[in-house]
């Protein structure tokens, strides 16, 4: 029953995201999401009673997958090879999950989900995983680069508007590629100051 209770829950957050990205938040409609499913609006509301508490789900499931990546990245020495294990493991949470979605999502629906407390977290603990690629005293040009490793890995799906123009293979590969040259490129600079 959990396993079947949680697919259900999968396929409402999928359908969802898929609504809210097409016709936005506002515009959604617990009803059509529920026609969508090929549901009664009562099935959707034993497992969500509002659009609100789809939003909050797939926020809370990114914010347990950042906060696992924090948890790590906290246990184990500051040394490159730990930044690089923060990328490979970034990388791997956005291939194996709908973060990619969540992300336009949240960039379409930004009016609508100004200060929504869930969206703030997500925010607070993106802060945190850039924290794990750099350290608050590194010169600027090594704290950008540090943050623009994970930015690459979010730009890759907002290159070209067509899905079909890459594969989610291609553009994590590439991304993960990107955000490694700039990682390296940073260690490079912590390393030698001279080369700023």
């Amino acid at each position: 029953m959990g396993e079947r209770h949680a697919d259900t829950r999968s396929r409402i957050q999928d359908v969802a995201l898929e609504l809210f990205t097409e016709h936005g938040y506002e515009a959604t409609s617990l009803r059509e999401i529920a026609e969508r499913l090929g549901v009664t609006k009562a099935a959707l509301y034993y497992h969500f009673k509002t659009k609100e508490d789809i939003v909050a789900s797939f926020m809370e499931d990114r914010v347990a997958a950042l906060e696992e990546i924090v948890a790590w990245g906290r246990t184990q020495p500051k040394t490159d090879a730990t930044r690089r294990e923060v990328l490979h493991r970034y990388a791997e949470l956005l291939a194996r999950s709908n973060s990619h979605r969540v992300m336009r999502f949240l960039e379409r629906n930004q009016t609508a989900l100004r200060g929504h407390p869930r969206s703030e977290r997500i925010r607070d603990i993106m802060f945190l995983v850039i924290d794990l690629l750099s350290d608050r005293g590194d010169p600027l040009p090594v704290r950008l680069k540090s943050t623009l490793a994970i930015f690459a890995m979010h730009a890759t799906w907002f290159i070209d508007p067509d899905p079909t123009a890459y594969t989610d293979e291609e553009r994590s590969k590439s991304a993960l590629q990107i955000a490694l040259e700039l990682l390296d490129s940073a260690h490079a600079e912590r390393a030698d100051p001279a080369s700023r």
